[in-house]
């Protein structure tokens, strides 16, 4: 690969992420980790309450990328061929003809996810963990560029119901947001004024980047570098989720099931892509810390002896944070 051709790849992605923070105010982690799920080939679940920007961000990334997008509003009378397609059967013919779905699209906007009942989610997690979908006894393969991007609102908010944790486990990175400070809310405003006055912003919005460029940076990922030490400290991360006795009794309390191995693998990934985004070769310490917090909350089932005391996912993995030794 030519230096050239790497500094094009480098160049774009950065072009992409100042743009997307001048269009969403005071979310800089947010448009970070939506970054880092796209280098990093992975779905991602972005959680927060109603009017935080999750869609708006989430548009301006799928703008960004030259690919197809699609959005779809889950709601409790989603049916999975409204996602996956059906078979049309076509009477001059005599034949039966399969008609796409929204999921043969590049980039999936699955917007408020929670909200879909058990067989939605069903054929979603095909899709996600196989990059395929079967309808009819057919098997269709989905684009090579394939990215969920899911929003949900907080469980807590009425007519949302947990996703499976088969499902959850195959989202690279769960994210959480929350209000913007002050300062941002103000430019937020400003933003909102000005987007009323005009619909066409006074901005030069870069290049959409393409798959190809996409797809070197991807490459370049995969050789940022990553020590022995740092490798084995990654692993005990995830490890001491399963074993945390070795950490402590009221660790071992709060967890009922750890990660799987799907999260050493994220884990990896992701935290290379931060460095990378961060215009690094190298790996250190604080990129897996700052982004094991994605990678493992939605990974972890508390104990109900956890969620009797108010222990959170958070809260279990900034103690291993603290308790497990930093090479």
């Amino acid at each position: 690969m030519s230096e050239g051709s790497s500094n094009d790849s480098k160049t774009a992605i950065q072009q992409l992420k100042s743009s997307i923070n001048e269009q969403i105010i005071g979310q800089d982690l947010l448009v970070e980790r939506m970054l880092i799920a796209l280098l990093a080939d992975g779905h991602i679940l972005v959680e927060g309450a109603p009017g935080l920007a999750k869609t708006r961000a989430i548009n301006a990334l799928s703008q960004g990328v030259e690919a197809d997008f699609h959005r779809v509003q889950f709601t409790p009378d989603l049916l999975p061929s409204d996602l996956t397609g059906t078979d049309i059967y076509r009477p001059e013919q005599g034949v039966f003809e399969f008609q796409k779905g929204p999921l043969f699209h590049n980039l999936i906007l699955a917007d408020e996810i929670n909200r879909a009942p058990a067989k939605v989610q069903a054929a979603l997690l095909e899709a996600m963990a196989e990059r395929q979908i079967t309808v009819g006894g057919a098997t269709y393969k989905l684009p090579g560029l394939f990215m969920v991007m899911a929003t949900q609102n907080p469980l807590e908010q009425e007519g949302t119901y947990p996703l499976p944790e088969a499902q959850l486990d195959r989202f690279l990175l769960h994210v959480k947001i929350d209000y913007p400070k002050a300062v941002h809310e103000k430019e937020i405003l400003q933003l909102a004024r000005a987007e009323e006055k005009t619909s066409d912003l006074k901005q030069v919005k870069p290049q959409p980047i393409s798959q190809q460029q996409l797809t070197r940076a991807r490459h370049e990922i995969l050789d940022v570098y990553m020590s022995d030490e740092l490798e084995d400290y990654l692993l005990q991360l995830v490890l001491a989720t399963r074993e945390p006795t070795v950490y402590g009794e009221d660790l071992a309390a709060w967890i009922q099931y750890g990660a799987s191995p799907r999260a050493s693998i994220a884990l990896d990934r992701c935290s290379r892509a931060r460095a990378w985004l961060q215009q690094r070769d190298f790996v250190t310490p604080e990129d897996i810390q700052q982004i094991a917090y994605d990678v493992l909350r939605h990974r972890l089932i508390l104990s109900y002896e956890a969620e009797a005391e108010g222990i959170t996912s958070d809260r279990f993995i900034k103690e291993l944070i603290a308790r497990v030794a930093v090479p």
